[in-house]
Order: C-alpha cells, then sequence, then structure tokens
C-alpha cells in the first residue's frame, strides 16, 4: 500500500491544488455490546461509500511454528460463509458495482469495499456474514497455502529486495516478532492446520477485535443502526494474548551476506526506531525526505546524480505499534563496489546527526508529507484507511486529522536529535546483496 509515510512509504509525487479535507471532527463513534467498534464520517460530495474492517492482528501476534498465519487468513476470508458461499462475495458485491481488498501488515489486517452509496446494506450483510461464520475447510486452506507459497517465492524467494528486508529484520529484532516476516516462514505456511485457522478465527476476528470504519454518502444514525442489526449476534471472543517485548539493546553493529543472482550489489540498512505513538516518528518522518524523497534530496543528488554509485537509493520509515524500523536501501551501479557506496552513505547519515538540515530542507519535506497526507485525505477510500490506520497504530482516530500540525512542528533541530539518537553506527543492521554468478 502507498500512501502516507506511517504506513511505510511515502509517495514522491509532485504537489497539486490542495484538496477539500472531510471535517473529522464529524465523525460518530459507537462500540456495540460485543465489542466492536464503529466510526462513521457522512460525506455527500459524491454518493459512494468506502467501508474498511480492521483487525487488530498480524505479525506481531503470532507464535513461531504458525508465522504467516495472519497473512495466510487474509486470503482465508475470501472463501464463503454461512448465507454467502465460496466465490459468493465478490461476486455479489461487483454485482452491486462495488470491489473489493485486503492486506496483512505487521500490526494489522484490514478489508475494504469501494462501491455506490445505495450497496450499503449489501456490504454489510456480506462482512457481517463472514464475521460471524466463516467458512473453514480443508480444501481453501490447501488452496490458500499454495497461493501463499507462490506469493513468498514471487515476492520475497526470487526478489532481491524481498531477500535482503527479510534478512535484515532478523538481524534487527532478536527477541521481538517483527524478526520474521509478514508472510511468514515457508515451513510453517506448510505446517499450519485447520485447527489452528479455527482457533486464530474465534480469537483475532472476534468483534472486540476488530472496528468498522464507513466514509461517504451515508447518515450516521442508519448506518449504525444497520450495523448494530447485523453484527449484533456475533460473539465476542478470547482477549487475545500480550506480544512478547523484551527486545534486548544492540551492542554493536549486525551485519549478513546475501547471495542471489545479480547484475549487481546493493546495500540495505537499519536502524531500529520508537514506536508510531513517539513524538519522533513525524521528525523521522521528515528525516526520510530530507535524505532519499525527490531528486534534490541528499541522497539521491549525492549518490545517484554526482558520484553515480547507485541507480536507485531509497529510504523507509514505517510506522509500528512497537519500535519499527528505518530502512536505506541501494542498489549500486555496476563496477561499484560496496565498501565505496557504504562510505558515502554513511557520511550522509553522520552529517545529517553531526550537522543537521537546513531550515528550507525541512520547509521542503513538510510540504511533501502535507501533500501526502492531503492526497490521502481527498477520498472517501483515503479517509476511512487513515482513520483505521491511526486507531490502530496510535490508539485514536483522531490522529488522523493532526498529521499535518505535527509534520508542521518539526524543526530542523528536531531533525537533527533524531537522526544523532537513532541512526547511531552502533546501533545499525547490515545486509549486503553478492551476486552470484550463474554458472
Amino acid at each position: 500500500m502507498d500512501g502516507v509515510a506511517w504506513r511505510g512509504y511515502l509517495r514522491d509525487v509532485p504537489p497539486r491544488p490542495t484538496p477539500s479535507v472531510l471535517e473529522l471532527a464529524d465523525v460518530r463513534a459507537h462500540t456495540l455490546p460485543n465489542g466492536l467498534r464503529v466510526r462513521v464520517l457522512p460525506d455527500r460530495s459524491v454518493p459512494t461509500v468506502s467501508y474498511y474492517t480492521f483487525f487488530q492482528v498480524g505479525s506481531r501476534n503470532e507464535r513461531l511454528g504458525t508465522t504467516g498465519i495472519s497473512h495466510l487468513f487474509e486470503h482465508m476470508m475470501f472463501n464463503g460463509a454461512a448465507k454467502y458461499g465460496p466465490k459468493e462475495f465478490d461476486r455479489v458485491l461487483e454485482s452491486r458495482g462495488g470491489h473489493s481488498n485486503a492486506y496483512t501488515s505487521n500490526d494489522v489486517t484490514a478489508y475494504y469495499e469501494d462501491f455506490a452509496a445505495d450497496a450499503l446494506p449489501t456490504v454489510v450483510d456480506l462482512e457481517s456474514d463472514r464475521m460471524r461464520s466463516l467458512r473453514l475447510t480443508s480444501d481453501s486452506l490447501e488452496q490458500e497455502r499454495e497461493v501463499v507459497k507462490e506469493e513468498r517465492r514471487l515476492r520475497t524467494e526470487n526478489s532481491i529486495f524481498g531477500l535482503m528486508e527479510e534478512q535484515l529484520e532478523a538481524l534487527v529484532f532478536l527477541a521481538h516478532p517483527y524478526r520474521w516476516p509478514v508472510i511468514g516462514w515457508m515451513e510453517d505456511i506448510q505446517r499450519i492446520t485447520r485447527d489452528d485457522c479455527e482457533a486464530f478465527f474465534r480469537t483475532y476476528y472476534a468483534p472486540n477485535n476488530a472496528a468498522v470504519y464507513v466514509v461517504g454518502d451515508v447518515e450516521s444514525d442508519e448506518t449504525i443502526a444497520l450495523v448494530e442489526r447485523l453484527y449484533g449476534d456475533v460473539a465476542a471472543g478470547p482477549r487475545p494474548a500480550p506480544v512478547p517485548q523484551g527486545e534486548p539493546p544492540q551492542r554493536g553493529e549486525r551485519r549478513a551476506t546475501v547471495r542471489y543472482p545479480a547484475q549487481a550489489p546493493a546495500l540495505l540498512a537499519g536502524w531500529r526506531g520508537p514506536a508510531a505513538r513517539s513524538p519522533d516518528s513525524a521528525a523521522l518522518d521528515v528525516l526520510q525526505v530530507c535524505l532519499a524523497v525527490g531528486e534534490s534530496s541528499r541522497l539521491r543528488r549525492r549518490m545517484v546524480q554526482e558520484l553515480e554509485l547507485a541507480v536507485s537509493v531509497s529510504i523507509s520509515w514505517g510506522w509500528r505499534i512497537d519500535p519499527g524500523v528505518f530502512l536505506a536501501f541501494a542498489e549500486l551501479s555496476p563496477g561499484v563496489t560496496v565498501p565505496k557506496a557504504e562510505a558515502v552513505l554513511w557520511e550522509e547519515v553522520a552529517r545529517a546527526a553531526e550537522k543537521g538540515v537546513t531550515a528550507a530542507e525541512v520547509k521542503r519535506a513538510q510540504a511533501l508529507l502535507r501533500s501526502s497526507v492531503l492526497h490521502e485525505l481527498a477520498t472517501h477510500h483515503g479517509v476511512a484507511h487513515a482513520l483505521g490506520q491511526a486507531e490502530a497504530l496510535l490508539g485514536d482516530w483522531r490522529e488522523a486529522g493532526r498529521a499535518l500540525e505535527h509534520y508542521a512542528a518539526v524543526s530542523p533541530r528536531d531533525v537533527r536529535r533524531v537522526a544523532a539518537e537513532y541512526l547511531d553506527p552502533t546501533r545499525r543492521c547490515v545486509v549486503v546483496l553478492e551476486p552470484e554468478v550463474i554458472r
């Protein structure tokens, strides 16, 4: 998913005229007796609706032996339930002019539908049906297991960045569940059983572990009454187990090498950052932009344009419930050695930490971040997603409307401070891609 920085990647998009932003103060919040949270925001500018369901479960809630079950279960959710059978969900939704999709992250699993406003009763019926009585069969599990295994081969095992990122996360985290990939280890995907899925569904897909966000051409009271009527009999589940913490301090640089067929080496570095709720998260977003978003950013200008050490360079700072990772990735130019590229990368990181960034760089970064937030909040879909992400990661959907003021408050001094605090050379992890020659 792309969009605002808290989802892990800031879109490098040109600015456009400021769109109208929905008034988030108009959100109507309600909680059903079974624990399901409902947030409704009417906006009748166009007769469409976006409907998001966020389940507070991701790879951080898994355990060794069943890693990847959150992502596998995302696939299972489209295999039918008591009222709407196999393959019926998308068929019924599309017959009403809508479409759906979903994603799984370290922290959440989210499902959404975009549709014309008159299809709302159908969508609520579809979603409540699968929360109440999802169809979990051995055949559907085997079918989706093979799909996920192929997805892992494509996106991780046959992807330079995928292989390197998987290795890096295992270096950054020694104890926390973030150390394994969202898609899971292949052996664990293979061993997940139907009983595992049943227990997972009862615990993590219960209404008390979910929140629904409805944004668009709707009436708040009628929508909440509809949700109460169709979800009200869904039983609450047991309280999910707490996520293990206790990540030990890092006492020196950690390194790994990945060998894979490639035209040139690549370099991926990562530093453990703060949790999303930390006020430092916004300052790291600004640092991310200063370093590697846009042609005038420091790393692109130095490593790609001036010295031609890399064909591409990027920074990714993704907000997470627990402390996340600040990533720097460089695909090196043919003939360039890793030590030469590393020296320049470390030099630029150290320069930001020791000398800071200029007021002009911060102003540019704030403008790009502002543009990204406004792009998100310019659509029903974007607003619904922003509300869900804010509540899941920050504990309050209202934080979706506070992003602009958080970014505006970041100063050059803040950027220098977070660069020095988090991008310490003794706390970095480094993965190097060593091209493998195929004979």
